[in-house]
């Protein structure tokens, strides 16, 4: 009888840690905080897609289950709408457009101008028919830092002291969509929610006064033209505020490691405000080279962004002149793609 109740404590025993070990995570949380864990892992419900679509190989649907493959992230907003209403703080948990758009093969007509993505937009379009717009090249070149982000999961984040009487919060509940937030800008101006639909397109630009696509030329700039309404004008650099930036670490895309360099050059922001003096941060910026090639940029990460206080239009590289002459440069990227050397034409583009 003994022997038969210590092998059902044995049992017990051997279940209960078991139990434990399969639910690890939690435990090391519990060991951690002494309470249930407030950054739990969500899923995407079953009932939300998304569709991309517009110049790719093949147009793709993404149901819940694909979503859910994706590695996820969660993030604080404190959100202040376009006419600077405050609009409440959230914590979201979604997937970062990088981690969507980095397996969606963009594909151009054979007859294409330009054959890289990089002067591409990337729209995004609500059940409702709203849309706002991104360059494709702020959603994939930039660092990891606050993301645009396709959100699936909302939850209010509320004062520590007497959070049931709080009311500064507009959105009650979680979303009953998919939703797109911008967190690196100061207002909800490219938010969207109930995302039905994600396009690749490009804008018209006046590829006739412009440099041809030319891959492998070698050239110079010998200055820059700014072009707005199909007409190119020379720029006006006087008083524009010169900048220095230390340890500029540029890291290709392609080809990987370029150096650690002091940069110096005039404020892109001051720059474009000087010579497109009707520009909003609604606004885009094509930005093209001797040999053709071109990168885009939206008003909004040059005018209403941190990083944008970063980009620069240069004129010494470690003391001495960048290769081409002129060379305009995003810093802050993370990879140095969007850097065109050889400047020759600036292109406002009214979206």
């Amino acid at each position: 009888m003994k022997n038969k109740i210590l092998s059902i404590i044995t049992i017990i025993t051997i279940a209960l840690i078991s139990g434990c070990s399969n639910n690890s995570n939690y435990s090391k949380n519990m060991a951690i905080s002494g309470a249930t864990p407030v950054a739990i892992e969500q899923d995407v419900q079953k009932n939300k897609t998304v569709t991309i679509n517009g110049l790719v190989k093949k147009e793709y649907i993404l149901n819940a289950k694909t979503l859910n493959s994706f590695a996820k992230t969660r993030i604080r907003t404190k959100e202040i709408s376009p006419d600077g209403k405050f609009l409440g703080t959230y914590i979201y948990n979604g997937i970062p457009l990088y981690n969507i758009l980095e397996g969606i093969a963009p594909k151009k007509p054979e007859n294409a101008i330009y054959d890289r993505p990089l002067d591409m937009i990337v729209e995004i379009t609500s059940t409702t028919g709203k849309k706002v717009t991104f360059s494709y090249g702020e959603l994939t070149m930039t660092d990891d830092n606050s993301p645009v982000t396709l959100a699936f999961h909302r939850e209010e984040l509320l004062p520590h002291k007497k959070p049931e009487k709080y009311t500064k919060n507009i959105e009650k509940g979680d979303l009953t969509g998919l939703k797109i937030i911008s967190p690196r800008e100061f207002d909800t101006a490219r938010y969207l929610d109930n995302v039905k639909t994600i396009t690749l397109s490009v804008f018209k630009t006046p590829d006739s006064i412009l440099p041809k696509l030319a891959k492998g030329k070698k050239c110079s700039s010998s200055g820059i033209l700014c072009v707005a309404n199909k007409t190119a004008f020379k720029p006006n650099f006087k008083n524009i505020k010169i900048d220095k930036i230390k340890n500029w670490l540029r890291v290709g895309h392609g080809r990987g490691f370029k150096g650690v360099s002091t940069a110096e050059g005039y404020n892109l922001k001051e720059f474009l405000k000087k010579n497109f003096p009707n520009c909003t941060d609604k606004d885009y910026f094509m930005f093209i080279g001797c040999d053709g090639y071109r990168n885009l940029f939206s008003g909004k990460e040059i005018f209403s962004t941190k990083d944008g206080n970063s980009f620069m239009i240069v004129t010494k590289i470690d003391g001495k002149k960048p290769a081409g002459n002129q060379l305009v440069a995003p810093t802050s990227d993370y990879f140095l793609d969007r850097a065109i050397w050889g400047l020759t034409h600036i292109v406002l583009i009214k979206n």
